[in-house]
């Protein structure tokens, strides 16, 4: 990690890893990684009737207020309890985010933030949304402005500087609810993003943040720097003018790693700038039909679908556990399902799954999701059982006992796999011809 007690005397927040998100066009992000795979087909028809009574059981008297899906490797819906219900996800929203920006970028595609400086002379900071820069990167930012430390050129005193970020009506999905937006988990979403806009709590004015910052530390120095915000460009970061120099570049943590921060601790700013980044676009209305558009495409039923956000904070989202649980496998069979798979929390042993399920049949055999906010629990994600693997996804809104729930369902589909009835009775050695 690369920040925590800084020279400018403030105490930081320590983050996880990077994330990223720019504004690039989107004819010219690299198409989807080709797979020779089908397309999931769900299988009705092939239930398992001992799984499904099972499930009805666990979910007692509150199946009303959940949606559960259980499906194998064929795509045989084994059991399933009004898996067809849109319902509100939380954070299981981010396996959406996180298959796509997987699909779209590959597992290597890092965010970069660069100093660069013009032809005529003028210097500009663009970013991508690095949730992991740091005051120690914006302090290198500061030396290459001022050419020292390495920096080609001569030093110099004063600097005028073209900061470039989004405006602030696209730091915050309009239907985040303005008390979230005060917390670290609902930080704002900006392109230059110093540790990930969360100190304690979240950084309500990041730009004013970031200039106040790079000022003192230019004038610690003994240099000056005029900072002027302007827009950001359609152009790619990779893709800069001729004649533009490169002053100083940070970049993230890989992609995969990524990742592992959105869906094993459920970072928030990550997830909301992976479905930016996988889109080109900002907007986040934008990205999100950009993602729906995506989801289509990947042959997945949608029916009820709406993404609002990447992180699944918003209370608009709408998906069904079908959905989800088709979505997991696809993403097995894709050319980068070990990257998505190991992106997961698991059970008894790390992330948001830490704790639930340890020293149980569940230890160490669940990877997936969790989803918490008010009024809703969720959990999808990959069962390994005796028969093979196990795609579940499991989505309450309004449950009393969630947890309880979660695991009576998971254990239920560990003791009934295989079913029972699709098991051909084993004959006697009399019974042989």
């Amino acid at each position: 990690m690369r920040n925590s007690v800084l020279a400018f005397g403030l105490v930081l927040t320590p983050l996880a890893w990077p994330v990223a998100a720019a504004q690039a066009v989107p004819l010219l992000m690299p198409p989807p990684p080709q797979t020779e795979q089908p397309l999931p087909q769900l299988q009705d028809g092939r239930a398992c009737p001992e799984l499904v009574q099972a499930l009805r059981t666990n979910l007692g008297g509150e199946a009303s207020v959940w949606s559960v899906t259980v499906l194998n490797s064929d795509g045989d819906v084994l059991g399933d309890v009004n898996g067809s219900v849109p319902r509100i996800p939380a954070s299981n929203q981010k396996l959406i985010s996180t298959a796509y920006a997987l699909d779209r970028l590959g597992p290597d595609f890092r965010l970069k933030t660069r100093l660069i400086q013009r032809p005529d002379g003028s210097m500009e900071l663009n970013g991508q949304g690095d949730p992991d820069l740091g005051i120690a990167g914006l302090q290198r930012f500061v030396l290459a402005a001022l050419r020292q430390g390495g920096a080609r050129g001569d030093s110099v005193g004063a600097v005028k500087l073209m900061v470039r970020e989004e405006p602030r009506s696209n730091w915050w999905p309009s239907d985040w609810h303005p008390a979230d937006r005060g917390y670290a988990y609902g930080a704002p979403i900006t392109r230059l993003a110093l540790t990930s806009n969360a100190v304690g709590g979240a950084v309500s004015d990041p730009y004013t943040r970031l200039q106040r910052l790079f000022e003192k530390e230019a004038l610690r120095r003994g240099g000056t720097v005029q900072i002027q915000r302007g827009q950001p460009l359609l152009e790619r970061l990779d893709v800069e003018p001729q004649e533009t120099l490169v002053l100083h570049e940070e970049t993230s943590a890989p992609m995969h790693a990524l990742l592992s921060l959105a869906n094993t601790e459920s970072h928030n700013f990550t997830a909301e700038v992976l479905m930016r980044q996988a889109s080109g676009l900002w907007d986040v209305r934008a990205a999100s039909r950009a993602t729906e558009r995506w989801m289509v495409e990947q042959g997945l039923p949608i029916s009820g679908l709406r993404v609002a956000d990447g992180s699944g904070l918003s209370r608009n989202n709408r998906v069904t556990s079908r959905t989800i649980a088709a979505l997991l496998m696809r993403m097995d069979q894709h050319p980068f399902s070990s990257y998505y798979q190991a992106s997961m929390a698991i059970a008894g042993r790390r992330g948001t799954l830490r704790n639930l399920y340890r020293g149980t049949t569940l230890d160490g055999r669940f990877r997936g999701k969790t989803g918490t906010i008010r009024g809703v629990r969720s959990i999808s994600g990959y069962l390994q059982t005796v028969d093979g693997p196990r795609y579940v996804s499991m989505i309450s809104n309004g449950s009393f006992n969630p947890n309880t729930v979660m695991g009576q369902i998971l254990r239920s589909v560990q003791r009934f796999s295989p079913c029972p009835s699709s098991v051909a009775p084993v004959m006697r050695r009399d019974e042989l011809g």
